[in-house]
């Protein structure tokens, strides 16, 4: 769990206050989906403030962090300048909350040690006299690393005591004391930890490297039933999950089965080894395919999860693929890969996390014949049994990775939804994944 700034860790403020006041309390922090379990403990704040003021002044309020619910956990190291806490403070007398960020400044943090945080201020607008307190409430606390950020909440789970009292004296304006919102900044604070993380999972199902069997095949006449596409090369652009992206043939296989076809489509085998054991039904793979000619939309295809654990160091692939296309349309229709999303399922009943990969190049793997069927695809539409089509932030997501591009994005995600206080898996280094096969 992340608790505020533990001393002499946190930004200096403007004005030193005049008082500055600790309380300790007890608080549950909720890590992000698939981070674990929720974690308790006790955090002591430091609330600092002047001791007196008078109507109309705006006043800084800080809170740094004393002593911290938790530590790091034993997953990975926390860079530095990384970790960004916002907390809420209440402020008393009908002055609701006031807004307190703190800078993305942190010295490098080990596994197992302390969290530190910068300390969070706030602007505070004295509106009316008497006596203002200022109680610390909820915080989150947002850790940013090469592939994205992630974010734990923690709330207090009893009574917290008053952290600084402002004695306001009558100035030039009357009001209610408000305790504005300030800077905005980033979002949280809360402590992150504990909860024992899973390795994300990094898919088996053996993929076999696209399969072979000469380009474009057309198909619909003379019996045929089946249609062996060709591998394409297919860039995939994963965002910060993945710098530079992943690059791997993808093939689209068809079978005939009626006036429909049933899909498959392959990826290269993994050339990445697991960054640790991973569970059985850890990583489930999903793709568009894209349709193109004279019929139009998307198929989706869906693999197995890893039906057995895999080892720390071991090979990681995807699993093949399928689904069913049923045309819309008469005529020459091409297959091309489009998009895809590996689930990563850090522990069983957790939230999937999902790890989306744009194709941003691609080409025709399959060609077909068709003739249309009656609720055939046709147009936008999505057409095509799914199994278990993967939905994720934002919807399907794309890929086809292959030579491990997949696995890799998906070992990187997995890893970093592992969040657990601030911690994130360590992988293989990107630059020495990239080579294609």
């Amino acid at each position: 769990m992340i608790a505020l700034l533990l001393g002499g860790a946190g930004i200096a403020i403007g004005a030193a206050p005049a008082q500055a006041a600790e309380t300790k309390f007890n608080v549950k922090c909720v890590p992000p989906a698939g981070g674990g379990d929720p974690v308790e403990g006790e955090t002591t704040a430091k609330v600092g403030a002047p001791a007196s003021a008078k109507v109309g002044d705006e006043v800084e309020v800080s809170w740094e962090t004393v002593k911290p619910a938790s530590n790091n956990t034993d997953l990975m190291d926390i860079p530095q300048d990384s970790v960004q806490p916002t907390g809420w403070i209440t402020v008393g007398g009908g002055g609701g909350e006031l807004k307190v960020v703190g800078e993305k400044k942190n010295p490098p943090i080990p596994k197992k040690a302390p969290m530190q945080m910068s300390t969070m201020k706030g602007k505070l607008k004295l509106t009316k006299a008497g006596k203002i307190t200022l109680t610390p409430g909820k915080y989150d606390v947002a850790v940013t690393f090469s592939f994205g950020t992630f974010v734990t909440k923690c709330a207090p789970t009893g009574a917290v005591g008053v952290g600084a009292t402002i004695d306001v004296a009558e100035g030039t304006s009357g009001g209610a004391t408000t305790g504005g919102a300030t800077t905005g900044g980033a979002t949280t604070g809360g402590s992150t930890t504990g909860g024992a993380t899973t390795g994300g999972s990094t898919g088996g199902g053996s993929t076999s490297g696209g399969s072979t069997g000469g380009g474009s095949s057309s198909g619909g006449g003379g019996g045929q039933t089946d249609f062996p596409g060709k591998p394409v090369e297919v860039a995939f652009d994963c965002g910060p999950v993945v710098p530079g992206g992943i690059k791997t043939p993808v093939t689209i296989n068809a079978r005939k089965n009626g006036g429909s076809y049933d899909l498959t489509v392959k990826t290269a085998k993994g050339a990445m080894a697991s960054p640790m054991a991973l569970p059985a039904g850890a990583l489930k793979p999903s793709m568009n395919v894209k349709l193109g000619g004279a019929d139009s939309g998307v198929v989706k295809v869906s693999g197995p999860a890893n039906a057995e654990p895999i080892p720390d160091k071991a090979p990681v692939s995807l699993s093949d693929m399928t689904g069913t296309y049923k045309p819309g349309k008469t005529g020459k229709v091409t297959l091309s890969p489009d998009q895809l999303t590996i689930d990563v399922t850090m522990a069983p009943g957790s939230t999937p996390i999902n790890v989306p990969c744009k194709a941003a190049s691609s080409g025709v793997s399959l060609e077909l014949d068709t003739t249309a069927q009656e609720g055939g695809s046709g147009s936008p539409a999505t057409t095509g049994s799914t199994t278990g089509s993967a939905t994720a932030s934002g919807g399907l997501a794309e890929t086809g990775a292959e030579d491990g591009g997949g696995i890799r994005a998906l070992a990187l995600v997995a890893g970093t939804v592992i969040l657990l206080g601030g911690a994130v898996f360590t992988f293989t280094p990107w630059r020495r994944l990239r080579g294609t096969r």
